[in-house]
């Protein structure tokens, strides 16, 4: 026998997954994490019995539900599982994945389009941050073709934009949860920061690399990735995070000059796995770094003058523009972050697991 669950399955960015109402899953979070871990078929490499993709990238998934809070229309709860391992991490956000969540809940009515666009605001359960996200509403359906084209997405879809409210220190005790905007840790200088991701930020060159490696040579070089983790774990427990070594953070980026007309170069571990390009939030904190005096990226980074900044953060298959505006009283302190995204109903349906797992809500 087999447990059905409605499902819309969804790219958000240069991630995907499938979404859900919270309603049509287990309450109990014990349970509800066995049912994930069973639709995405996890822990195997491949994950063959399930929806994920073998790749951390596309084994997220979305969980939402109509906010009881005032002033906000959505709550969106993030998990991301890996392949190979039986966890489901709900503590860090996904930018990505945030992006598909105003056209799920369009799809499944838990909001009416308010015309030619709708812009709904929706609350991140994982971390509490909140951002206004629009999306295009022509005639009363949401609108997925368009001109708009992000890095790491083949064609063109409708912009979907993301306005973050307050993203600092959205996991740690605040944007630099050291206390200082530079630390030497392991005999590498670091920068160790959350504006919407907790993240630590090095030079490439600190580990012998240049910062141009493809993903593939990263992904295989087993010397730095051993010392990677260990910087990261002596990196979590400076930024209050305790023990990270079962944790999806911090992100681990190497930056380097830019190569191709942006501000700075990334290669980013998410946090042990190379990343094709960059996450949303990950771009929002890198380009953050880039703005703040004494930072890793200062001298480095090639930044725009002004209060308001875009700064274009350069990934291995592209690059993300992020714009930033500063306190101008504060020229360290970034008031506003906003970025475009896309998403995309990719199948609508139920997914199916064992009812061994689970044997679903009573009719």
């Amino acid at each position: 026998m087999q447990t059905s669950i409605p499902c819309l399955f969804m790219r958000g960015g240069t991630s995907r997954g499938p979404f859900f109402l919270e309603s049509d899953l287990p309450a109990d979070t014990a349970l509800r994490d066995k049912v994930l871990l069973a639709i995405m078929g996890s822990p195997h490499a491949r994950q063959i019995d399930g929806l994920g993709g073998g790749h951390p990238l596309t084994s997220k998934v979305g969980i939402v539900r109509p906010s009881m809070v005032p002033g906000i229309d959505l709550d969106f709860l993030f998990a991301q599982l890996q392949p190979d391992k039986d966890t489901v991490d709900t503590t860090p956000n996904c930018g990505n994945m945030l992006a598909a969540v105003v056209p799920f809940a369009l799809e499944r009515g838990l909001a009416a389009p308010q015309g030619e666009t709708t812009t709904l605001r929706v609350l991140t359960l994982n971390t509490g941050m909140a951002c206004d996200i629009t999306v295009q509403t022509p005639g009363g359906r949401v609108e997925y073709d368009g001109d708009a084209r992000i890095d790491g997405v083949p064609g063109t879809s409708a912009p979907i934009a993301i306005n973050f409210l307050d993203t600092a220190g959205s996991v740690c005790s605040g944007l630099l949860p050291t206390g200082s905007v530079k630390n030497l840790i392991d005999g590498i200088e670091v920068t160790c920061i959350d504006n919407g991701m907790p993240m630590v930020l090095f030079r490439a060159t600190e580990v012998g690399r240049t910062g141009a490696e493809s993903v593939e040579s990263l992904n295989a070089d087993t010397e730095l990735k051993t010392r990677i983790e260990g910087l990261r774990l002596l990196a979590g427990h400076l930024m209050g995070l305790g023990n990270v070594a079962e944790k999806n953070y911090p992100k681990m980026c190497l930056i380097a000059p830019p190569s191709a007309g942006g501000a700075v170069g990334t290669r980013c571990f998410i946090p042990h796995v190379c990343h094709d390009a960059i996450g949303v939030l990950a771009a929002v904190t890198v380009a953050t770094a880039c703005v703040l005096e004494g930072s890793v990226a200062d001298g480095l980074a090639k930044v725009p003058d002004g209060a308001a900044k875009t700064i274009a953060v350069e990934h291995p298959t592209g690059e993300f523009s992020v714009e930033l505006e500063l306190d101008p009283q504060d020229p360290q302190k970034v008031v506003r972050a906003a970025l475009l995204r896309t998403a995309r109903l990719l199948m609508k349906g139920e997914v199916m697991i064992p009812a061994s797992v689970w044997e679903g809500k009573p009719a």
